[in-house]
């Protein structure tokens, strides 16, 4: 019986890139997101000061077709991070399609107003939300997902993290900085790795935090330039060929518990051949295109992955 994994936010960006990197790895894929078909107006501003509802490039259906070109089942099901009925159907409908979800990629997130404001600006019912979106979401998934991965022989939960959630904004919100409603629900999101080392690792759970640094996604290419960002990132499949060699190595084992610098694993590894490697930063560290560590950050990222 081939293996199953459910990716939340999986109609564009990281989490398509995800979802088609592990159909190429073996896996059947469940796929979840608000944006069903091409076209669909979604809220999608970052500010409260305008609202954005044009459409952006993706949808489950087109990620499900490149799924299948790649020889693997996909099944969609729409669903929100806010409405938590909407993830149990979810859960549900997937195990009631495959009989079981041995790989949860929590990639979704909040998307509007709020996440690229200032404090100030930022009523804390919007920081709930988010926290609500980014960390209480996936929570909800896992207690669902969780007891059939133990009672199958384990699982591997991912969580798209970001180094939002352990480090400082350059500047504040719009000029190069993101919001705090982002930065403490992705710190949040953080932490829920470690805990399910210590308490589920002897039931055969991994759990992987992948911090993917600068991703250029269509979102970013077409909302952030007014933020002071830049469509000039790492391709998606960077983290997605990452995200399938944690699944599915064995030599992955060993990092369950911690945090993944995708674009650091992804050109050490020579996972993605012809991506020539990351000139931006990743977490702590920044790396130029020959891989070469930048002395005065080495020390930085030895601290974090344990040497």
């Amino acid at each position: 019986m081939k293996r199953v994994a459910f990716v939340t936010g999986s109609s564009r960006g990281i989490g398509k890139a995800c979802a088609i990197e592990l159909a190429r790895a073996g896996f059947d894929l469940a796929l979840t997101a608000r944006t069903v078909t091409e076209g669909e107006q979604r809220e999608h501003s970052s500010t409260l000061k305008a609202s954005d509802t044009s459409p952006l490039p993706g949808s489950l259906e087109s990620t499900a077709q490149l799924i299948r070109e790649a020889g693997a089942e996909a099944f969609s099901v729409a669903a929100d991070l806010l409405d938590t009925p909407s993830l149990a159907a979810a859960v549900d409908a997937t195990l009631g399609r495959f009989g079981r979800i041995d790989v949860v990629v929590h990639n979704g997130r909040y998307i509007g107003p709020g996440h690229m404001d200032r404090f100030l600006d930022t009523p804390v019912d919007l920081l709930r939300t988010q926290m609500e979106a980014n960390v209480f979401a996936t929570l909800e998934i896992d207690r669902l997902v969780l007891p059939q991965m133990i009672a199958n022989g384990g699982g591997t939960i991912v969580n798209i993290d970001s180094a939002a959630g352990y480090s400082d904004p350059p500047g504040p919100a719009g000029e190069g900085g993101w919001g705090m409603g982002y930065g403490i629900s992705k710190a949040a999101l953080h932490r829920i790795a470690g805990f399910f080392q210590v308490e589920l690792a002897g039931q055969g759970i991994r759990c992987f935090n992948v911090q993917p640094g600068f991703i250029a996604t269509e979102r970013m290419a077409q909302d952030m330039a007014k933020f002071g960002f830049d469509a000039s990132g790492a391709p998606p499949a960077v983290v997605g060929r990452v995200v399938a060699w944690l699944c599915t190595d064995p030599e992955a084992d060993a990092l369950s518990g911690s945090t993944i610098e995708a674009q650091h694993v992804c050109h050490e590894r020579r996972l993605l051949p012809e991506w020539e490697g990351p000139t931006v930063q990743v977490g702590a560290v920044r790396y130029d295109r020959s891989g070469a560590i930048l002395e005065e950050l080495e020390a930085a990222f030895a601290a974090e992955h344990g040497g």
